[in-house]
């Protein structure tokens, strides 16, 4: 199984390139194959999570060419079936993406319950709300949800929760519906805005996408196009939490600063200076942090995906923080491995108490899921001595050359397989 060794206590330094958003890539391949003509996606990751599901929608039928590592294009001309098998879907959560797809061009559907990390509870009661609404029957068939319907037809949809996946999954499935939709209480979220603006660019009538009420004309098809994936907030924020921890200087290539204002407002509040221009964003950590309070919240709020690595700097900040975790119940699972380092966190249902210390100490630490895992690198990074991350497949679901891009940026962090390999690179390493 592979791991990340890590020899933290040095600043990083450079620049960095941020890759395409993979939140926003899952549902827009998923919507690729709504079209039967060729749709070219460029600025693609190159992650775990994209390729299951590139690999996932060519079983079904779909043509799939890897132009190069960032472009691929997509044709849905021949699917052959509308069942997605549950060895290609198991690892991910954007399995459900594909029942809106199937359901906007056949309106029928049979997709594998979703995977993912284990980090709480994440109902898909508001998709299937929201399908119905459309007119579709749905049930839970053996672990799979079966949907269908003879037509699909416009339907005023509010909300009971704010939530991204259902906003993007009934976006897809009204653009082909007879008539008009509305959907109030609409997630906000950049990706949501990029899935949309990709449906549009291939013939659907969206408006509204990035506010709270969302409209959509039905349309009877949909053609090809080229679009270019949005850059990714999360893995730009991950980056700037490492210069945060490791009180480093980095500059962040490929961004919109925009949709980084949440992350930037709370660096710059516990003492990092943070400039940015059209796109591109510089952090500067040159002393040691202060405390905050920080809450999760829906876009344009604190995002969720950053919790972890936002608890890692505060765990090295001087003074008593408190984060509040209001999206998903199970998002502290990586306090107890950050207690391994010596970082003082106490969790109290949805909060967590954490009182800085001065340093974190390296050891050996799992990661429990993606974002958590991301935390875990960072957290080593800045340890004093040797840092071993396992079960690094979780990180390599969403962050494309994550050890690759910190190496250029000064980290001494390496991709291992064993024990073997750990013991010649502390030699290697002067430990």
């Amino acid at each position: 199984m592979e791991k990340y060794a890590i020899r933290g206590g040095s600043p990083l330094v450079g620049e960095v390139d941020i890759a395409g958003a993979k939140n926003a890539a899952l549902p827009i391949i998923s919507a690729a194959i709504m079209s039967n003509e060729t749709v070219t996606l460029e600025n693609l990751p190159d992650v775990n999570d994209v390729n299951v599901l590139l690999e996932a929608i060519q079983r079904i039928g779909a043509g799939v060419d890897r132009v190069d590592r960032h472009t691929v294009r997509i044709n849905g001309a021949h699917i052959k079936g509308y069942s997605v098998d549950y060895e290609s879907m198991k690892k991910i959560r954007a399995s459900y993406y594909l029942l809106g797809a199937l359901l906007g061009k056949y309106n029928r559907a049979s997709v594998p319950m979703p995977g993912g990390c284990a980090i709480g509870s994440r109902p898909i009661d508001q998709h299937t709300k929201g399908f119905r609404a459309l007119g579709v029957r749905i049930e839970n068939e053996s672990g799979y949800l079966v949907a269908s319907c003879d037509q699909m037809f416009g339907a005023h949809i509010f909300m009971d929760v704010v939530s991204v996946g259902a906003t993007i999954n009934i976006m897809m499935a009204a653009c082909r519906a007879s008539g008009r939709t509305i959907i109030e209480n609409a997630a906000k979220e950049p990706h949501v805005v990029d899935a949309a603006n990709f449906l549009n660019s291939m013939g659907a009538r969206i408006k509204g996408a990035g506010t709270d009420v969302i409209r959509i004309q039905g349309v009877q098809e949909l053609h090809g196009c080229t679009y270019t994936i949005v850059p990714d907030m999360i893995e730009a924020g991950t980056y700037m939490m490492a210069a945060a921890a490791t009180k480093g200087d980095i500059v962040l290539r490929n961004v919109i600063p925009k949709h980084l204002e949440a992350i930037s407002a709370k660096l710059r509040e516990i003492g990092c200076e943070v400039m940015e221009a059209d796109d591109w964003v510089r952090v500067v950590a040159s002393r040691r942090l202060s405390s905050t309070q920080v809450k999760t919240l829906p876009y344009p709020g604190f995002p969720t995906d950053m919790q972890p690595q936002m608890a890692a700097v505060l765990a090295l900040a001087n003074g008593t923080s408190i984060v509040k975790e209001s999206i998903f119940e199970s998002r502290f699972k990586y306090v107890d491995e950050l207690a391994r380092m010596g970082a003082n966190i106490k969790v109290e249902g949805n909060a967590a108490m954490i009182i800085g210390v001065d340093r974190f100490h390296g050891a050996q630490v799992a990661s429990p899921d993606l974002r958590a895992g991301a935390a875990l690198v960072i957290a080593g990074l800045s340890a004093e001595g040797i840092t071993v991350v396992d079960d690094i497949g979780y990180i390599l679901r969403g962050y494309e050359d994550f050890d690759e891009k910190l190496r250029l940026l000064g980290a001494a962090i390496e991709k291992i397989h064993s024990e073997a390999e750990l013991r010649k690179l502390e030699l290697w390493m002067g430990v």
